[in-house]
């Protein structure tokens, strides 16, 4: 592109398994490959993920670091050694994981996709915690724009850390094109996981302490004949987090087995396939910055029940159910998302569609305009 601007995202973070914020920066890399603008992109990335992520290889340069990042200490090493020299071109550096290294001189934005540590530092392990401390508020500081994927993550910088409000723009999840094309078939899914010839729940999301396993749990223990019922599926997908050995022991303490389908990280395939099979998306999370899963599952037409928690009540709207985090409020919801699956599923697809990865990708645009500005 002749006198493009060179902008860098670093995306040294993205590690496999990082979940939900590598899908964030993802997409709108696949939005901005799908509409006119005048930057010049380019990726830096761990060893490997031109081959995890073939079609953003395709449309942008990818420059690989000699390393898989799996560790915050190489990754935060190379962001100060190696990035530095590789990126000297850039005249603007866009990172993507929330933290800006000291090495930065040109104008930067920096995506911060939540501060759950301060909300919830009981649910950090505390050397994570001690550097987030220190690291995050320099690094918002720091940058010459944030970007946040809700309004609600953009409030609580500008309450827990000072910021300034008009230093921040909402950057909201996009959802790419295709999603849902090449869903798994439900009848391979009922085959592969054993999930019987009976109804279906998912909760897509890794077993951290604040998703919250436990109350879904609960619920399928209970003695409301819906939840009880023998022939229910709950499905748990999502990699393993720090509270995974919890939840298995928890299923186990409740004589679960037979009723929870532990699955793990599956492909985005699977996930699909599973999401549009499924009576709803239940997704009782403490904390969310977004909350992608119910944005997916809404552009699939599946129902969402969700907790009124943090962003969750801003992305859904009125086009899901969200309870507060009481088993008895959520006794009734499967009935409900039965009874009105038509009405919700049609109020879903219509709120997904602004969520779209064009969207997501034009509000970044602004933000690199600002800063540049």
């Amino acid at each position: 592109m002749t006198n493009s601007v060179a902008i860098g995202m670093n995306l040294l973070w993205c590690r496999p398994g990082v979940g939900g914020s590598e899908d964030y920066l993802v997409r709108q890399l696949l939005g901005l490959s799908e509409i006119k603008h005048e930057f010049e992109i380019r990726v830096f990335a761990p060893r490997g993920f031109s081959e995890r992520h073939p079609q953003i290889a395709k449309e942008f340069k990818v420059v690989e670091a000699p390393s898989k990042c799996t560790t915050r200490a190489v990754r935060v090493a190379l962001e100060h050694l190696w990035l530095p020299i590789v990126s000297r071109s850039m005249q603007l550096m866009h990172h993507g994981g929330g933290t800006l290294p000291r090495a930065q001189r040109t104008p930067s934005v920096l995506t911060v996709h939540d501060i759950q540590w301060v909300e919830y530092p009981q649910y950090v392990k505390s050397l994570k915690l001690r550097y987030l401390r220190t690291v995050v508020p320099s690094s918002v500081k720091r940058a010459t724009r944030i970007a946040v994927p809700s309004q609600f993550v953009a409030n609580s910088l500008v309450q827990h850390l000072g910021i300034e409000a008009n230093k921040i723009l909402v950057v909201p999840h996009g959802m790419e094109k295709q999603l849902g094309t090449n869903a798994t078939s439900s009848d391979a899914l009922r085959r592969k996981y054993s999930l019987g010839k009976g109804p279906v729940i998912v909760y897509p999301a890794i077993t951290h302490p604040h998703k919250n396993h436990r109350f879904l749990l609960q619920l399928l223990a209970s003695e409301d004949a819906t939840w009880a019922d023998p022939t229910l599926r709950l499905v748990l997908t999502g990699s393993h987090g720090h509270a995974e050995t919890e939840v298995m022991q928890l299923v186990s303490a409740l004589g679960l087995e037979q009723r929870v389908v532990r699955t793990g990280h599956i492909t985005s395939n699977e996930r699909d396939g599973i999401i549009a099979m499924a009576d709803a998306v239940v997704f009782p999370s403490e904390y969310e910055g977004f909350g992608a899963p119910v944005v997916e599952a809404m552009t699939l037409g599946t129902p969402v029940v969700c907790s009124n928690k943090t962003s969750l009540p801003e992305v859904v709207g009125d086009a899901g159910i969200v309870l507060p985090l009481e088993i008895q409020a959520w006794k009734g919801a499967l009935v409900a998302v039965r009874a009105r699956r038509d009405e919700l599923s049609s109020a879903g697809k219509a709120r997904a569609a602004w969520f779209t990865a064009q969207r997501s990708a034009a509000a970044l645009l602004e933000v690199y305009r600002e800063a540049l500005a």
